[in-house]
C-alpha cells in the first residue's frame, strides 16, 4: 500500500503567519522606467533596480539601437530634495548631469568618461541637495533647485551651477 504523507496544518492569527513570499521576492526582478529624455538622436531614461539595492541607473539608447549605462554601479541617480526626490538628471548633447544618491552632489558625465562632481562637498553629508536640473542652451550652466539643510531650517533656492564645476553655484532666487 502506498503511504500518504501527513499534512501539517498550522493555525496563526490573521496576518501573523510566515510566508515564503517576501517583499524582496515580489520586486527583485522588477525594473522601473522613468524620466525619459531625448537629446539629439539618443534616448535616455532612469531605471530603478531593486536587485541592485534600489540603485537608479541612467541608460542611453543610441540612434543605432545600442543601449548602455551612462555610469557604473558606484553611482545612483536619485535626489532627496523635499525628501521624495524629483527629476534627477539632465542631458545636453552627449553630456549628462545627475544628482548622485549617496552624497546628493551634481556630477557631470561626458561621453564614455567617468562621472566628475561639479558641486562642492557639503558641510555635512547630503546637506545640499539638487533636483529638477535644466541645462542652459550653451551648456555653460545647470539651473536647478538646491535644498540646503541648515541646523534648524531647510532653505530651498533656485541656483545656476557652472556646467564645468569651476565655481560655486550662483543664487538666482
Amino acid at each position: 500500500m502506498g503511504g500518504s504523507v501527513p499534512r501539517v496544518t498550522t493555525t496563526a492569527a490573521y496576518g501573523s503567519w510566515r510566508s515564503p513570499i517576501t517583499a524582496d521576492v515580489l520586486v527583485e526582478r522588477v525594473v522601473g522606467l522613468s524620466y525619459p529624455v531625448v537629446s539629439g538622436k539618443s534616448l535616455y531614461w532612469a531605471e530603478s533596480r531593486p536587485a541592485e539595492g534600489g540603485r537608479y541607473a541612467l541608460v542611453r539608447r543610441s540612434a543605432e539601437g545600442t543601449t548602455g549605462e551612462v555610469f557604473r554601479d558606484k553611482f545612483s541617480a536619485r535626489t532627496l530634495v523635499h525628501e521624495y526626490g524629483g527629476l534627477c538628471y539632465a542631458v545636453h548633447g552627449e553630456t549628462v548631469y545627475f544628482s548622485n544618491f549617496s552624497d546628493q552632489r551634481i556630477y557631470r558625465v561626458d561621453a564614455e568618461a567617468a562621472p566628475v562632481p561639479i558641486t562642492a562637498e557639503p558641510p555635512s553629508p547630503a546637506a545640499h541637495r539638487y533636483a529638477d536640473p535644466v541645462v542652459s542652451p550653451d551648456g555653460a550652466r545647470v539651473i536647478c533647485v538646491r535644498e540646503r539643510h541648515l541646523r534648524a531650517e531647510v532653505v530651498n533656492e533656485l541656483v545656476a551651477v557652472p556646467g564645468d564645476g569651476s565655481s560655486e553655484p550662483h543664487l538666482l532666487a
